[in-house]
């Protein structure tokens, strides 16, 4: 977020860690049926700090991975050896990030499905792991890069810009997060709005 001089921009974020887990406290998430896709979970990292962050990696840039080079929420498939997607998410997460989750999610958010039928079918559950800072974090094997960004960056309507996608049908434009470097879209974008929402924001 552009700097202002002052605090105002932490204003809307203020408490953003206690009032999602409010939300997720009274409800029960969503849960997408499809027999057919492969089931995933991701990891849903965000501080505790007066300014709080939420850890992405952007993905390495692979051939033949529908998702190469994108910025993602740590994570990745369920493993026969898995107790559940929650374990999943922290298995993913120690791969890809180094960091390990030891306590249980805060938490589950609605499952998320790729909307374009160029994708392969599969069913996302993300998980919240709130943590009280930066951890510090190293890019696994399947990362280019792990970074932290600001939870005021990446709900600053001035950051968001439309995303335009050349597919076989033609072009599609999807909503997209743009914060310095990095373009934030897709299901990352629908989790991160999904979480907002929560918040309130």
């Amino acid at each position: 977020m552009p700097e202002d001089g002052g605090t105002e921009h932490l204003e809307p974020v203020s408490g953003f860690v206690v009032r999602v887990r409010g939300a997720l406290a009274i409800r029960t998430p969503a849960r997408i049926e499809r027999p057919e896709a492969r089931r995933a979970a991701v990891a849903i990292l965000v501080t505790g700090e007066p300014d709080p962050a939420i850890l992405l990696i952007k993905r390495q840039a692979r051939t033949g991975d529908p998702w190469s080079g994108q910025m993602a929420l740590p994570g990745g498939f369920a493993a026969p050896g898995d107790a559940s997607l929650a374990e999943t998410a922290r298995r993913e997460t120690q791969e890809e990030t180094g960091i390990k989750l030891g306590a249980d999610p805060a938490g589950g958010l609605d499952d998320v499905s790729p909307r374009t039928p160029y994708l392969p079918p599969i069913v996302v559950s993300p998980f919240l792991f709130p943590v009280p800072s930066r951890l510090p974090a190293v890019p696994g094997a399947e990362a280019e890069a792990v970074v932290w960004l600001s939870v005021a960056d990446l709900y600053d309507p001035r950051l968001r810009r439309p995303f335009r996608l050349q597919l076989p049908g033609g072009v599609q434009e999807f909503e997209s997060i743009v914060v310095g470097e990095y373009t934030i879209w897709g299901l990352t974008e629908r989790i991160l709005h999904q979480l907002g929402e929560l918040a309130g924001l």
